[in-house]
This record gives C-alpha cells, structure tokens and sequence, in this order.
C-alpha cells in the first residue's frame, strides 16, 4: 500500500525518488509526479560505489536489482545536500514467489538501522493493480499510464534503429531529445486530456520523423527478443548493457516493454475477484472502466506509429496471451516474469524472431523456473536459439557467450528463409 495515502499534497514539501529502472521510464514517471507539485526526481546513474554501499547492509540472500536499488537510494541519503525528513522512495511491490515484494519492508528496515526513520518508502502493490496510486492525485493513474506507454514507445523506436544508424550517437541524441519534450508535456499540470495527448503525439512522431530522415545501413541483422525478470533487462548497469552488446555483435533487439507487465496485473487483479466472488462487484466495474479508459489512450499514443511497427506488435489481448503459454506453463498456477516470458517466446515466434535471451538476476526464481522449460519449447519451435544468462555484478565473458549465441540466431534466420522459400 502507498505510505501514508495522503493523496498529491501530502508529497508536497518532499523529494521523491524514483528507481532508475531504465532510461525512459522513469523520467517519464517523475515528470507526471511534477504536475502534482511535487519534486520527482530519478535516482543516480548506478557506479560501483552502488555496489558497495548495497553490501554493507544485505546478506547476500537478495536478487540483484535489491542491490542495485538499495545502493543508489543509499547514494541519495549519503550526498551532503540530502534532507532525509524530506526524501521519499517509490519503489512499487509485486506479488508472486518474486522476492521484490519484500524489498520495501528490507529498505525501510535499513533506513531505520542507519538513523533514517523519518525516510519514507511509497511502495503500491501489483496486487491491487497498483490502484492506490488513485489516491495521490484522481487523474495521476492515467498520466502516470501515459508515461509509461510513451517511454514504451520511445524505447521501442531507439531500439529498432539504433543498430543500423551509421552515425554513433545519432539515434540516442534523437530519442533523448524527444525524452526531454515528452517530461515537459507530462509535467505540466495545466494541460488536460486532450492537450496533454496532442502534445505527447506531437514528441513521439518528431521523434518518429527524425528518425527516419536518419541515414541508415541497409542491412539485415538478427532479430533477437530479450525477455525476463523486468528490472534486470531493463536495467543497462544490471545486465551489463546487454542490449547494446547484441548491437554491438551484428544483433537487433526486441526488448519486452514495462506495460506488458500493467496488463498482466489487471488480469490476475481480474482472476483475484472471481476467486473471491466478486466478479461482478463495483471495484469490478472500476477495473473494466480504467482499463477501457487506459487502452483508448494507448491506442491513440500508437496510432502514428502502425507502420512503423507492422510486425512488431506488442499483445495486448493479455488474457488470450497468458492462455498460450498454458502448455509450458499456467499463468493461474505460475505467478510473474516466468509466465510472462513464457508466453512472449511464443508470440514472438509467430513474428519470426531469430532467438531469444532471457535476462534475470542470479539465484532468480522466476528466471530458473523459465530456464527449465525453454529446451521443451525450443524443440517444439523448430529448434529456436534461446539463451539464460544471470546476472550478480561479477565479471562474465559475455562477448564470447553472445557471440556464439548470435552465430545461432543467423543459422536459425537463414533456416527460417530457405523453408519460406522452399
């Protein structure tokens, strides 16, 4: 639950921070906190002093984004400009055999130790399909949805051109730029519905046009999914900048957006009430109209972008998406990333991808679960590569084993192109 709910004003007065996750996201995230009036920032770029001061205080038994969370939180309250009575950390919870819905409770455990009770954690639960964030602000939930739907979109277009730009740099500068104008638009409190989406649909397809205006190789690379636990693949510092190391290797890829995962919420959030008997209660209705109210406006950030995407499509019938992956593994019995990957190596099976790496933290539940049963799903899918790497912030060769890992996803490209033409 959000710590105190005492709506928008009572973060007013405070410095809130959000985890730096990935790029995107969470400067998106900050600015919709800006238009209450509070200060919303983003948490430190991760170094190895996050690293250190994370170990200090952790045993070792945490997965991996605990460390890189704590350690930059920690980074915030050691600068000497910190109030602590004034620092808020938002750090959402989940629900499943994920150790990430223990974290806020650890953090906060930590703070108090340090001589930081007054420190507070907002922390909504995925349980409740994070509907308490309704209670800072009646219209945040939907700019906060709007953020996390336009940095979806951004990431999306940096990723499908930036392997092929033939100036470094010039596709980063692009969405970056196109980043900034979007924080400016969701900051604002003046603007309502309508202004507020013209002026995100007016960023998004400046970024769109620049970037195709981009000279560009003309190439074909590997198309290459990257699924798994939700901070570590997002997360560049987490997964050593795995992203950037498949470009790096001939490789383009197709990175799983945070959004799926708000769409996974609202069907187990669904699943959660029937169990209950309460399929057709009032907080039934509320969901159905959210989530009705959520998807119109998704539509309209996407519009401008059909062609763009044509064959890159995210799944947006959740439901029949989980269903899929039934034979491998039930979404109603398997609870998290692990169902989720699942189901998305399917589906971008049938978008024709060429292999798939499943990015996680050491000791990962979700991600070993799904490990064990990606031979299965690789022999039923034609032999297609897919590759589990962990990760712990120790040192790997992970050149060499993407490297090899690339060298199949071209055989399985040119296997997939002698059968279309046969």
């Amino acid at each position: 639950m959000v710590e105190p709910p005492r709506g928008g004003r009572g973060l007013k007065g405070c410095v809130l921070y959000i985890p730096r996750m990935s790029e995107e996201g969470p400067r998106l995230m900050a600015a919709a906190f800006r238009s209450l009036g509070v200060d919303a920032r983003v948490s430190p770029p991760s170094t190895a002093r996050t690293r250190e001061l994370a170990a200090r205080h952790l045993s070792g038994e945490e997965c991996y984004p605990a460390h890189v969370t704590l350690g930059n939180f920690l980074r915030v309250l050691e600068d000497p400009g910190c109030e602590p009575e004034r620092t808020c950390f938002f750090l959402p919870n989940a629900e499943g055999p994920c150790r990430f819905g223990q974290y806020a409770h650890l953090f906060r455990k930590v703070f108090r130790d340090l001589g930081y009770p007054e420190v507070r954690v907002i922390s909504p639960s995925s349980r409740y399909g994070y509907e308490e964030l309704r209670e800072l602000d009646a219209a945040f939930e939907r700019r906060a949805w709007r953020a996390l739907v336009t940095a979806d979109i951004l990431r999306k277009l940096r990723l499908m051109h930036r392997p092929y730009e033939l100036e470094p740099g010039a596709v980063d500068r692009v969405v970056d730029a196109g980043l900034a104008d979007c924080e400016r638009v969701l900051a604002d409190p003046d603007l309502s519905r309508g202004p507020l989406m013209r002026g995100l649909v007016a960023a998004l397809t400046g970024v769109r046009d620049r970037l195709r205006a981009l000279p560009r190789d003309p190439g074909e690379r590997p198309l290459i999914g990257v699924v798994g636990e939700i901070f570590c693949r997002l997360n560049e510092f987490s997964n050593e900048y795995v992203v950037r190391r498949i470009e790096r290797l001939g490789g383009e890829a197709w990175l799983s957006d945070i959004t799926e995962w708000v769409h996974y919420t609202r069907v187990m959030r669904r699943e959660l009430l029937a169990e209950q008997g309460r399929r057709l209660s009032g907080q039934a209705l509320k969901m159905l109209l959210a989530e009705r109210v959520q998807t119109a406006d998704e539509g309209v950030l996407l519009a401008p972008f059909r062609e763009d995407f044509a064959g890159r499509e995210e799944p947006h019938d959740m439901r029949r998406f989980l269903d899929a992956a039934d034979p491998y593994l039930p979404f109603r019995g398997c609870l998290g990333e692990m169902t989720l990957s699942v189901a998305k190596v399917l589906w971008l099976h049938e978008l024709g991808i060429d292999g798939i790496v499943d990015v996680s933290p050491f000791t990962c539940m979700n991600g070993i679960i799904s490990e064990a049963v990606y031979p299965r799903m690789s022999r039923d899918l034609g032999g297609l590569p897919i590759r589990s790497l962990y990760f712990d912030g120790t040192e790997t060769d992970l050149d060499r084993d993407l490297g090899m890992f690339l060298e199949m996803a071209r055989a399985q490209r040119r296997r997939r192109a002698a059968a279309a033409s046969a």
